[in-house]
């Protein structure tokens, strides 16, 4: 059973930071891309960022290059997102995702439940 879970959500001021966490076990095989998507109430799900299996490759959404770096650990089974000088505008939940081939489209096969970031002003 595939499990991807997501952590390190909360409740900070503009300008903080915020590093996010997604466990992923049980996916059928070690090479899937790993993505970071958000959504807020009401509107679409919005891609964030997205990291090959070899980590060579990434991709971050123009709302939060330079601000956000996805990363993972494929020893760990970790994939991460370091949120730097967040905007009220961040506010959002945020999935971990899995996806056999990297893209930036929401077609990815496995998600987490999310976790709450929100930005207060």
């Amino acid at each position: 059973q595939v499990r991807l879970v997501e952590s390190g959500g909360g409740s900070v001021q503009a300008g903080d930071s915020l590093r996010l966490s997604c466990s992923a076990s049980g996916l059928p095989s070690s090479s899937y891309a790993m993505g970071w998507f958000r959504q807020v109430p009401g509107k679409e799900r919005e891609f964030v960022a997205t990291i090959s299996w070899s980590t060579r490759i990434s991709y971050h959404a123009d709302s939060v290059k330079g601000r956000f770096t996805i990363s993972r650990d494929n020893g760990k089974d970790q994939i991460y997102l370091q949120m730097n000088d967040l905007k009220p505008e961040d506010t959002a939940r945020y999935y971990c995702a899995a996806a056999k081939i990297l893209t930036t489209t929401n077609e990815y096969e496995f998600w987490g439940q999310g976790t709450q970031v929100t930005v207060s002003s």
